[in-house]
């Protein structure tokens, strides 16, 4: 079945949130700002190993760095043009009208754990390759496997941060359910170039999450999500970064 996929990371986000729900009522406030802080450090991490995995090569014994170029060019534009649409807003308006409509008004942190969380499970190459292939084939191997990985991340933060972060199923339906409908004309374009260079920008954009979730919002990543379609564009410039 095409699209099962999607419907089943979508559910491990939900029973993520459950999970995640009534077993942050067990600790103090101190001990979950703790735990933010850990989930925080832990998503760091995770984004520095699939930063260096794109950056880093073997040459002839030697350990050589590279993409730096790809990296601030992606960045810096893509900043400019989140920073001018005003992608943040758009998605904390967002969050502001479900928090309202599902009768969280009373829940200061709903906004900021919904679009954290957003942010985290949708940007990366399993979201984007994992629904492709569900789309072509009805092969939900990757997006499993991201499930798995999301259900985790998501009871943590709604453990530490609150109820918002379930809510991050709804973009996560709409992000890989429209590219599982779109992805024989998608397809093409995600070379295994294309494919690096998203994972590489990707993995950025979460560190930033990560950023956000040790030392409160310092970074409207949001804003800077152009940079993952930059990213593939630049793959099919007569140049390598």
């Amino acid at each position: 079945m095409i699209g099962l996929g999607t419907l089943i990371n979508c559910g491990s986000i939900v029973g993520g949130g459950i999970v995640g729900h009534f077993t942050g009522k067990l600790f103090k406030e101190e001990q979950q700002n703790a735990l933010n802080q850990a989930c925080g450090i832990s998503v760091m991490f995770i984004a520095i190993a699939g930063a260096m995995q794109g950056m880093l090569r073997i040459d002839q014994g030697a350990l050589l760095s590279g993409k730096s170029m790809l990296v601030v060019l992606c960045l810096a534009i893509g900043t400019i043009i989140g920073e001018l649409a005003g992608f943040e807003h758009a998605f904390e308006r967002f969050g502001e009208w479900l928090k309202q409509k599902t009768g969280n008004s009373r829940d200061k942190e709903f906004v900021n754990a919904f679009v954290t969380c957003s942010l985290t499970v949708c940007i990366g190459a399993m979201a984007i390759v994992g629904a492709i292939q569900d789309g072509i084939s009805g092969n939900y191997s990757i997006l499993a496997v991201k499930s798995v990985l999301d259900f985790i991340i998501v009871a943590v933060m709604t453990s530490s941060m609150g109820k918002g972060s379930a809510f991050s199923a709804i973009p996560v339906l709409i992000f890989e359910g429209g590219i599982t409908l779109l992805a024989r004309l998608i397809a093409p374009i995600l070379t295994d170039t294309a494919v690096s260079y998203l994972s590489l920008i990707g993995s950025v954009l979460i560190f930033c999450v990560g950023i956000n979730l040790v030392w409160g919002k310092k970074v409207r990543v949001a804003n800077m999500l152009p940079a993952v379609i930059l990213a593939i564009a630049a793959a099919f410039l007569p140049w390598d970064f």
